[in-house]
């Protein structure tokens, strides 16, 4: 498959997928922060700061190729996907609390995203760094591919509720759909080094998945908060959206190889996580057992 096509391909795919999420998405989403403060403050502090440290320390540790690295950082800098709510509905989660983590991940991470990268590319990548930073240009590339659809969803939600209730399950299966097609095409765009970069990085994003699974459930149960929503983080957390990941490295960063961990990482995250959210759903149940 041409990665040019590829790269034309992606950002309206990518658009489909932010477009369904605004489409499940009200402004009462947004405003339940105020009534779950101190779930919604410890999540958010876990995907933004820790998750980055975690991928830091990781990428360090496996002593990864500099573009793998940044491709790394960005996935760690990835808002939560939409699957997440379905792994927290299947658990036991608080979803309503993961649809609020959703709503709020996807304004934070137009700023949170550039800013992890660039990081990333000047830390590891420093030598390409004038070709692969997020500046301002590419920077308002990311929140037109991001935040743009997810805005026209909830107006579209919000003028046609009837609507938007219909084309919720077509959407989140066209959505399942286009991720899946994605993570093929990223992996066929660079078949030649495929082999290679698995054994690159697939035992990174499978820790990498796990500690992001654990850190959301772990820390917030450490806070006093509520089991249904300690699991409803950890989905959040370890379920991250790969395809924003795949397409800004690919059709705004303009390389296959940065996109490398994000692919691999939608790959493994979804065993991981229903295996994750099995053992801590039986934990829970278990300790409800008088």
């Amino acid at each position: 498959m041409n990665s040019s096509l590829v790269s034309t391909a992606l950002p309206p795919a990518l658009a489909v997928i932010m477009f369904g999420l605004g489409l499940s998405l009200t402004a009462a989403d947004f405003t339940r922060v105020l009534r779950a403060p101190k779930a919604v403050a410890v999540a958010l502090t876990c995907q933004v700061i820790l998750l980055p440290v975690v991928a830091f320390g990781l990428v360090k540790l496996f002593d990864l190729q500099p573009l793998l690295a940044v491709g790394m950082m960005l996935l760690a800098a990835s808002p939560g996907g939409a699957t997440a709510n379905l792994f927290s509905h299947l658990f036991r989660g608080d979803v309503a609390l993961n649809v609020t983590l959703t709503a709020v991940n996807s304004v934070l991470c137009v700023v949170t995203v550039p800013l992890v990268t660039n990081f990333a590319i000047h830390q590891f990548a420093r030598d390409e760094a004038a070709t692969l930073g997020l500046q301002f240009g590419k920077t308002v590339q990311v929140i037109a591919i991001v935040l743009i659809p997810v805005l026209i969803g909830m107006q579209v939600r919000r003028r046609a509720p009837d609507f938007a209730a219909k084309m919720d399950l077509p959407v989140r299966i066209a959505s399942i759909a286009i991720l899946a097609t994605i993570v093929i095409a990223t992996m066929i765009a660079d078949r030649a080094a495929l082999s290679g970069y698995l054994f690159d990085v697939g035992a990174i994003t499978a820790l990498f998945c796990l500690i992001s699974l654990t850190t959301g459930y772990l820390v917030p149960r450490a806070f006093g908060i509520a089991t249904p929503q300690a699991i409803a983080s950890s989905m959040e957390i370890g379920v991250h959206n790969s395809a924003i990941a795949i397409t800004l490295a690919i059709s705004v960063l303009d390389s296959s190889r940065i996109a490398v961990p994000a692919a691999v990482y939608a790959v493994l995250m979804t065993p991981l996580a229903a295996l994750f959210g099995t053992l801590i759903s039986r934990q829970a149940r278990a300790l409800a057992v008088p």
